[in-house]
């Protein structure tokens, strides 16, 4: 089948862990690889953000990535794309009416509101994964929200326009049936996990004079919630806590949210307990989970959440918020334990239990690790995103289901 894939802000070659790079790139990255490992021709359409990087390029892992020019070729905050849309349209349009594909699946509503406006000349079924929707983010972000405002009236659209949405969770499925979209035109499909690079043998980063060890990884963004994990130090006086994200340790200083992440610990005297890492790679991420005696992810809010998964797959439990996808992933009382969003003595107080208890936390990673490998391999949620592309009505000879 010839599979392509638009991610218009995320491209799945970036470096991850900035503001701008996560969650969604490493899906579209990982998604792609699965899919073309299964002998599927697959290309990703994303927006060129660095004039040094060629037009179109083929990955190790057999993808194709085309850098489509629309806007400055410099990075550009997500949501100051909308005005460059029309160009990206134009060029999806110019490529598929030339090279048609079988079908187009869109990630994130920017990327849907061109390959509806582009796969309609051409007749191509689109498929929407929206990486999160604006009414739930307006709903915990308020004004501070930077969505443009068109966002939430364009996903509306789309959910009637495209011909399949594969949601990430079941909360967004239930966000997306309170928009009035039938439940028989969504599908389930998760993010996945390495489970082949993050497994419970292995290296662990070394570890300091604390009796335990906390991971948290992600962008430092305050959405994250990583003051919630700080805050629960304090009722923790025998636990550091290892924050990864953000820029690489040398310019860790200048992230303004590393500069407030420290302050706050310094306002609550828990600072010697928190180390900022900055940026860690893909291939040390692993011995770093493996150093925890649990994880903990306490966003305010999060459409899916991929860390959970990598620790699960290592063997470590994880403690995190009851919210979003974080709700399917993570089993509450089997793979670790869920905690109401924001609440650092909840936090403390279920950190403090698990802690003293070996035996549990050893019972929690085993059990995540099985849940990982079982429900999470990237391989399976290809395998299901196939599943979703013919539901949506593509065929493998380039014929649309139906059609006459």
């Amino acid at each position: 089948m010839k599979i392509t894939l638009v991610s218009e802000h995320a491209n799945p070659l970036a470096a991850l862990g900035s503001v701008e790079a996560g969650g969604q790139n490493l899906h579209v990255a990982e998604l792609s690889k699965a899919l073309a490992s299964q002998r599927h021709e697959v290309t990703v359409y994303t927006r060129r953000d660095d004039r040094s990087v060629p037009d179109e390029l083929k990955t190790e892992h057999g993808y194709r990535v085309v850098h489509v020019p629309a806007g400055p070729a410099r990075p550009v905050p997500k949501d100051e794309l909308t005005r460059d849309m029309g160009e990206f349209t134009r060029f999806l349009r110019t490529r598929w009416e030339l090279d048609r594909p079988d079908v187009v699946h869109a990630h994130y509503w920017r990327s849907g509101l061109a390959s509806v406006s582009a796969a309609r000349v051409v007749g191509v079924p689109v498929v929407q994964t929206f990486h999160g929707l604006g009414t739930v983010k307006k709903r915990y972000l308020g004004d501070e929200d930077t969505s443009p405002p068109q966002r939430i009236g364009t996903e509306k659209v789309l959910c009637r326009e495209v011909g399949r949405i594969a949601a990430t969770s079941s909360d967004e499925v239930s966000e997306l049936a309170r928009m009035g979209v039938p439940r028989a035109r969504i599908s389930v499909v998760p993010s996945g996990v390495d489970v082949d690079a993050f497994v419970p043998e292995g290296e662990a980063m070394p570890r300091s004079k604390y009796a335990h060890r906390l991971v948290a990884v992600g962008r430092l963004v305050p959405r994250k919630g990583f003051a919630t994990a700080i805050a629960a130090l304090r009722a923790l006086p025998d636990t550091e806590l290892v924050i990864a994200g953000g820029p690489d340790k040398r310019r860790l200083g200048r992230d303004e949210h590393a500069r407030f992440l420290r302050s706050f610990a310094e306002s609550m005297g828990v600072a010697k307990q928190l180390r900022l890492v900055g940026s860690v790679s893909r291939d040390e991420l692993p011995a770093l989970l493996r150093s925890a005696d649990a994880v903990v992810c306490t966003p305010w809010y999060e459409s899916f959440g991929i860390v959970p998964l990598e620790a699960m797959a290592c063997g470590v439990p994880v403690v995190a918020s009851a919210v979003g996808g974080l709700t399917d992933t993570v089993v509450d009382g089997v793979t670790g334990r869920l905690v109401p969003p924001r609440k650092p003595r909840a936090l403390a107080a279920t950190l403090h239990h698990l802690l003293a208890h070996q035996t549990l936390l050893e019972q929690f990673g085993a059990a995540g690790r099985d849940r990982a490998w079982a429900r999470y391999s990237w391989q399976r949620v290809a395998d299901e995103t196939l599943r979703v592309y013919s539901r949506a009505g593509a065929r493998a000879d380039g014929l649309v289901a139906g059609a006459r």
